[in-house]
């Protein structure tokens, strides 16, 4: 049986917002955008050259949901942002004012840095040693 993780959704404050967030600041790729009436969209994002797993950009209507914002994952970091050159991918981040609370560090796993998306959940920008095994930390 093979069995894969399609879509990842991410309580968002506004649509539109999210999505220059997402393909402005760090260059995902829209994917889909479709209306499905009173006010809901199905709004799907990925990085480039993302083959599986995507963001859905799910907009929060209740007042539990919009409590969620920015914080779902309790302050720990949320997602994981693979990249083939940390160095490169970090000094473009910056220059688009992307707030990072934590700068690369090299670790026995790879060389991390943790940034924060508009509403303020952490990411993990991470250039791995060896990009198959898939293993890392979260210290």
């Amino acid at each position: 049986m093979k069995q894969s993780i399609a879509h990842i959704a991410i309580v968002v404050k506004d649509y539109d917002e999210a999505i220059a967030f997402y393909t402005e600041k760090l260059d995902f790729t829209l994917l889909r955008d479709e209306n499905l009436g009173k006010g809901k969209r199905w709004v799907i994002v990925a990085p480039p050259g993302a083959k599986e797993c995507s963001l859905l950009l799910a907009k929060a209507v209740t007042k539990e949901q919009k409590a969620h914002i920015g914080n779902q994952a309790g302050g720990r970091v949320f997602l994981f942002l693979y990249t083939d050159d940390l160095w490169r991918d970090y000094h473009r981040m910056i220059a688009r004012n992307i707030d990072f609370v934590r700068p690369p560090i090299k670790m026995d796993y790879g060389t991390v840095a943790v940034f924060e998306d508009l509403y303020g959940n952490r990411w993990d920008l991470l250039e791995p040693n060896d990009t198959k095994s898939g293993e890392f930390r979260d210290d």
